[in-house]
C-alpha cells in the first residue's frame, strides 16, 4: 500500500518576508565577497599552475585530489571522503608528503595576502560611503565630540599620553625574512589588481605574481642553521620601512586633521625587546644590545638619508624666483656644496649639507657608510634634536614665499618621524629574573665584606641592606677581584647602557623589566645594580635620581595577587617616592597573561589581571594626587586568546576603570607582528585602534565600576575555573605526558625558529615550560586548551541544577554581564573565537600517538568534555549556539581556509609517526622532519594568531 504523502506546509507571509531577507542577505554577502574570492581563486590557480611546473602533472593531481576530498569532508561533511583522504595520506612517500604539505602551506599564505587587501578593500568602501568603521579614528573623534570632548582636550589628553607597541621575538615565530619580502610583493600586486582596467595590465599584472609565486616556491621556507638574536633584531626592522617609519606619520596626521589649529604632541612611540631580552635566553649579552641599538639606528638613519636625497631633488626653488629667510640662507651658506649650477637653489644646497652631516652621523653611531655621497660626510649631528632643528629653518621658509604646499608630501612626515624615532627608532627594553640580580647582588656583598649570604635573608633584612647600601655613596665592587661570569656579564649590562644612553639618546634605553617579581627587594636590588655603574645618582636619603624606569613584571597568578601590596610597600620605603618624582615621576608596571594563564588558566588569569589592576589604580591615584606618578600598565600580551590575544581595541576598551589614562603599552609576539604589520594599510589600521581605543577608554570612560554582584560572580567562576583547569593539566596522571605526545612541542623544540630555548630548564615538566610554545602547541594541533580550559566546568559548577531556583536567577545574572560589563562581554568574545578556531575531530588524530592508548584515550576524553562544556556554557549566556555568529568576517575567513588547513594537520601526524618511530638506518628521516617542521609553518600561517 503507498504511503500517504503529507500535504507541504503553508508558508505564513512572515516565514516568506524572513526568508527573502536571508537569501538578500546571502547575495548581498556574495557580493561583498566577490573580489576576495577572485584574488584566492587567481592566487589558488597561480600557485597550482607553478606546481605542475616545477613539480610535475603527477604532483599537482595529488595536491588537486586532496584538496577536493578535504573540501568534502569538511564542507560537505562526507565521511567516505574522510577514510579516502586518510588512506591516501598514510600512503605518501617523504617527498610527496613535503611537497603536498609546501603545497597548502603556501595556499594558507596566499589566502593571508588576499584577506588583508579585501580588509583593505572592505575599509576604503565603507569611507567612500562615509560610514565610520568602530576602532577607527574617525569614529573615535564622532563619540568624542557627541560626549562634548572639544579638540583643545583631546590634544591635552594627548600631550600626556604615552601608547607604544613593544615588538617582541620568541620561539614560536615561524617566518622567514625572505619569505616576507617575496609575500609583501605579491600584496602590492594583489593591491595593484583592483585598479588596473585593459586586459593586457591584468595579464602583465598575473605575470609579475606567478613569477613572486614561483620564487616562493623556489625559496627554502625553513632556516638550516638555529635562528640568532641578530636575526631576529633583521626580521623585527624588517616592517619599518614599508610600515611604521611611513605609517605612524601619517597617523599623526590624521589626528592633526581632526584637531585643527592644535599641536599634536609625539605620543606613539615603538618599543623593542629584541637583543635586550635576557630572560631565559643565554644568546642576549651586552654586545647583542650594542648590535641591536646600532642595527635600529641604521635603519632609521637610512630612511632619513633617502628622504633627504628626495627632499633635495623636490626643492628646486630659485632665490631669484623667490626669497628665503636669513636662517634658511644661512643653513646653505654652512653646506659644503659649491657647486655653481646649484648656486641659486638654498633648500639642495642645504639639504645637501644635511645628508653629508647624517650620512657622518651614521657612520659615528653604527660604523656603515650612506649609499651616495653628493659631497663627503661633514661632521655629525650630536643628536636628533639638531636635524629637527635645521629641518624646521626649511619648513618656516618655505611658509615665508608661500610654498607650505611643499611641505606636506615630505618633508612634514620627515620632521613627525625625527620627533617619534629620533636617531634610536625604538626603546630598547631591557630585561633579566629576579635570581640573576640576587646572585650578581650576593656576590657583590659576599665580596665586599658586607653580607656573606644574602640570598639566606629573610625579606626584611634583605630590605634593610639594600636601602642601607643604596644610601651608602660608596661603591661595592672591589677592584682587582675576579667576578663571577654572570656577575660579570649582568654589570657589562648594565654600564653599557649607559653609554647607550649617551650615544643614541635617553629615549633608546627606558625600561628596565624585573621577570617573576616576588617581593620589595627584587625592585631594589636592580637599583644597587643602578647605582653601582652610575644609572642612580645621589642616594635615597639626598637627591637620589634613576635613569631607568623600574618595570616589575608580575606573571603568575601568585605574583599578581602579591602586585599591588609589593608596590605599596615598596613606595611606602623612605627615599623612593621622592627618588621617582625627581626621575619622571612615572612608574610603569608589566602584567604577564601567558604565565598566569598557564598557572590558572584563561578566566582565572583574565580574572586575577582584573583585580591586580584595580587595586594597582586605588594606589596609585593615591599617589599621583600626592606626588605626580603617573602609572603605566604594561600588557604582555600574545597573539593566542591564552596569552591575552583578540582584538585590541575591544581588549583596552575593556580594561578597568583607571587604568588606561592616556598611558598604555602592550606586546606583539611571533607571527602576529606578521598578521598585524606586513600589510602597510593593515598596519596602519592596527595602529590607529591602539590611539582610538586608548582616547575613548581615557575620555569617555566606557567601563564603570562592576556591581558587587558581578565581581562576586566572577570571583566564584574564577575559583571554580582554577579549580578545573589544575585538576585537569597538573592533577590528571600523566598529562605532562600526554602533551609532549600529543602535540608537536618536541619538534617545535627542535625547529630553528628562535634564539631562545623552549623550556626553562631540561625537563618535562609544565612548570618548567615556557608559556609560548606551551600555547603554540596546543594551537598546532587544534586543540588550543590555554584559550578555553575550566571555563565551561565553572559556569555549570556556578549554574548548579537546571531544574534548581537558583540556576534560573544565576543565569540570568551571567547574561546580564555578558550584556552590560565589557571585561565579562570580551572575554566570552575571545573564547568563542578559540572554540571556533578548534576543531576535536583533527585534535583526536593526534591521541593516535600517545603510546599509552588507554591513558592517552582517558585524557582526551576528558579534554573533550571540558570543551563540550565550554560550548555549552558559551550558549547558554550569549544565547548564540553558532560560534562567530557575531563576527561573520572571522566566519567567512575560516570557512574559506579550514578545508585546507585540514590536510596539513593530518599530515603532520602521519609525519610524527614516522619521525617518532623513526629506525638507524632509515634513509627518509630528512625529508620527513622538514615536512613536520613545514607543516608548522602551514598551521600557524592559517591559523595567523597561534603564538
Amino acid at each position: 500500500m503507498p504511503r500517504k504523502t503529507a500535504a507541504p506546509a503553508r508558508s505564513t507571509p512572515a516565514a516568506k518576508s524572513s526568508t527573502t531577507r536571508s537569501r538578500s542577505a546571502q547575495a548581498d554577502a556574495a557580493e561583498k565577497n566577490k573580489p576576495l574570492v577572485d584574488d584566492i581563486r587567481l592566487l589558488g590557480r597561480i600557485l597550482g599552475e607553478v606546481i605542475r611546473e616545477q613539480e610535475g602533472r603527477e604532483a599537482y593531481e595529488l595536491v588537486e585530489q586532496i584538496r577536493q576530498l578535504s573540501v568534502a569532508y569538511r564542507l560537505k561533511q562526507d565521511a567516505s571522503a574522510g577514510k579516502a583522504l586518510d588512506r591516501l595520506l598514510k600512503n605518501l612517500s617523504g617527498d610527496q608528503a613535503v611537497s603536498v604539505i609546501r603545497a597548502f602551506s603556501y595556499f594558507s599564505h596566499l589566502a593571508n595576502l588576499a584577506e588583508d587587501r579585501h580588509h583593505v578593500r572592505r575599509r576604503e568602501h565603507h569611507e567612500r560611503q562615509g560610514n565610520r568603521q568602530e576602532g577607527s579614528l574617525a569614529m573615535c573623534f564622532e563619540r568624542l565630540e557627541a560626549a562634548g570632548h572639544r579638540a583643545h582636550d583631546i590634544a591635552h589628553t594627548l600631550q600626556h599620553a604615552y601608547i607604544a607597541p613593544v615588538l617582541t621575538a620568541h620561539p614560536t615565530e615561524v617566518q622567514r625574512k625572505s619569505i616576507l619580502d617575496a609575500e609583501r610583493a605579491i600584496a602590492t600586486l594583489v593591491e595593484q589588481r583592483d585598479s588596473l582596467q585593459t586586459a593586457r595590465e591584468l595579464a602583465l599584472n598575473e605575470a609579475l605574481v606567478r613569477a613572486r609565486v614561483t620564487q616562493l616556491w623556489q625559496t627554502r621556507m625553513l632556516r638550516n642553521a638555529k635562528l640568532r638574536v641578530a636575526d631576529e633584531i633583521d626580521n623585527a626592522l624588517s616592517y619599518y620601512p614599508s610600515t611604521f617609519l611611513r605609517e605612524i606619520p601619517k597617523l599623526y596626521e590624521e589626528l592633526e586633521q581632526a584637531l585643527p589649529g592644535q599641536s599634536v604632541a609625539s605620543f606613539f612611540r615603538m618599543g623593542h625587546w629584541i637583543g635586550g631580552d635576557r630572560d631565559g635566553n643565554p644568546n642576549v649579552s651586552a654586545d647583542t644590545m650594542r648590535m641591536a641599538l646600532s642595527r635600529q639606528s641604521e635603519t632609521v638613519l637610512r630612511h632619513y638619508l633617502t628622504e633627504v636625497h628626495e627632499l633635495g631633488a623636490e626643492l628646486s626653488i630659485s632665490a631669484m624666483l623667490a626669497p628665503v629667510t636669513p636662517e634658511m640662507q644661512l643653513l646653505a651658506e654652512r653646506s659644503p656644496d659649491h657647486n655653481e649650477h646649484r648656486i641659486d637653489e638654498p633648500y639642495r644646497r642645504a639639504l645637501i649639507g644635511m645628508y653629508a652631516k647624517l650620512a657622518a652621523s651614521l657612520h659615528a653611531l653604527t660604523g656603515t657608510e650612506a649609499l651616495r655621497h653628493a659631497v663627503a660626510p661633514q661632521d655629525p649631528y650630536e643628536n636628533a634634536q639638531q636635524f629637527l632643528a635645521d629641518l624646521r629653518t626649511i619648513e618656516a621658509s618655505l611658509r615665508s614665499h608661500h610654498a607650505q604646499a611643499l611641505i606636506g608630501p615630505r618633508l612634514k612626515p620627515l620632521m613627525r618621524a625625527v620627533q617619534v624615532f629620533g636617531f634610536h627608532l625604538a626603546t630598547l627594553d631591557l630585561r633579566q629574573s629576579s635570581d640573576q640580580h640576587e646572585a650578581v647582588v650576593a656576590e657583590l656583598l659576599r665580596t665586599a665584606r658586607v653580607e656573606a649570604d644574602y640570598s639566606a635573608l629573610d625579606e626584611t633584612a634583605r630590605r634593610a641592606l639594600l636601602l642601607q647600601q643604596l644610601n651608602d655613596a660608596r661603591p661595592l665592587r672591589v677592584h682587582g677581584v675576579a667576578y663571577s661570569a654572570l656577575a660579570q656579564g649582568e654589570l657589562a649590562i648594565f654600564e653599557t647602557a649607559v653609554e647607550m644612553r649617551q650615544r643614541y639618546g635617553f629615549d633608546a634605553l627606558r625600561h628596565y623589566i624585573i621577570s617573576h617579581t616576588e617581593d620589595v627587594s627584587d625592585l631594589l636590588e636592580v637599583l644597587l645594580l643602578f647605582k653601582e655603574v652610575g644609572l642612580l645618582r645621589g642616594t635615597l636619603d639626598a637627591e637620589a635620581t634613576a635613569d631607568l624606569i623600574v618595570v616589575p613584571l608580575f606573571e603568575t597568578i601568585a605574583d599578581l595577587r602579591l602586585a599591588a601590596p609589593i608596590m605599596r610597600a615598596f613606595y611606602a620605603l623612605p627615599g623612593i617616592t621622592g627618588m621617582l618624582k625627581r626621575s619622571g615621576a612615572e612608574q610603569d608596571i608589566m602584567l604577564g597573561y601567558s604565565d598566569s594563564n598557564k598557572d590558572g588558566g584563561v578566566f582565572t588569569s583574565n580574572w586575577e589581571l582584573y583585580r591586580a589592576e584595580t587595586e594597582l589604580v586605588e594606589l596609585f591615584s593615591q599617589l599621583r594626587a600626592e606626588h605626580g606618578v603617573t602609572l603605566r600598565l604594561f600588557h604582555g600580551r600574545g597573539g593566542t586568546v591564552g596569552r591575552g590575544g583578540g582584538p585590541s581595541y575591544q581588549a583596552i576598551l575593556a580594561q578597568p576603570p583607571g587604568t588606561v589614562n592616556g598611558q598604555i603599552r602592550l606586546t606583539e609576539q611571533g607571527e602576529v607582528i606578521a598578521s598585524k604589520y606586513s600589510n602597510p594599510e593593515i598596519g596602519r589600521r592596527n595602529l590607529e585602534t591602539l590611539v582610538a581605543a586608548t582616547l575613548e577608554a581615557t575620555l569617555l570612560h566606557p567601563t564603570k565600576s562592576a556591581p558587587a554582584s558581578f565581581l562576586g560572580a566572577a570571583q566564584a567562576l574564577s575559583d571554580a575555573s582554577f579549580g578545573a583547569y589544575r585538576k585537569l593539566v597538573y592533577e590528571t596522571p600523566g598529562f605532562a605526558e600526554y602533551f609532549f605526545a600529543a602535540t608537536p612541542i618536541r619538534e617545535i623544540a627542535e625547529l630553528n625558529i628562535g634564539s631562545r630555548p623552549a623550556s626553562r630548564k631540561a625537563t618535562r615538566a609544565i612548570e618548567d615550560l615556557r608559556a609560548i610554545p606551551w600555547g603554540f602547541s596546543w594551537g598546532q594541533c587544534r586543540v588550543a586548551l590555554p584559550g578555553w580550559c575550566g571555563f565551561g566546568s565553572a559556569v555549570l559548577s556556578y549554574l548548579g541544577k537546571e531544574d534548581g531556583a537558583e540556576h534560573k536567577t544565576r543565569l540570568a545574572l551571567l547574561k546580564r554581564m555578558y550584556k552590560q560589563w565589557p571585561f565579562f562581554r570580551t572575554l566570552l568574545s575571545n573564547l568563542d573565537m578559540v572554540l571556533a578556531k578548534s576543531d576535536l575531530a583533527i585534535a583526536a588524530r593526534y591521541v593516535e600517538l600517545v603510546e599509552d592508548k588507554k591513558q592517552g584515550r582517558k585524557i582526551f576524553a576528558a579534554i573533550q568534555a571540558e570543551w563540550q562544556r565550554t560550548q555549552q556554557a558559551l550558549t547558554l549566556i550569549t544565547g548564540e549556539s553558532d560560534r562567530l555568529a557575531s563576527n561573520p568576517a572571522l566566519a567567512r575567513s575560516i570557512a574559506h581556509r579550514f578545508p585546507y588547513l585540514d590536510p596539513l594537520n593530518h599530515l603532520q601526524v602521519e609525519l610524527l609517526r614516522r619521525y617518532r618511530n623513526r629506525g638507524p638506518a632509515d634513509t627518509d628521516l630528512e625529508r620527513v622532519q622538514r615536512g613536520i617542521h613545514i607543516s608548522i609553518n602551514g598551521v600557524a600561517a592559517g591559523l595567523r594568531n597561534t603564538g
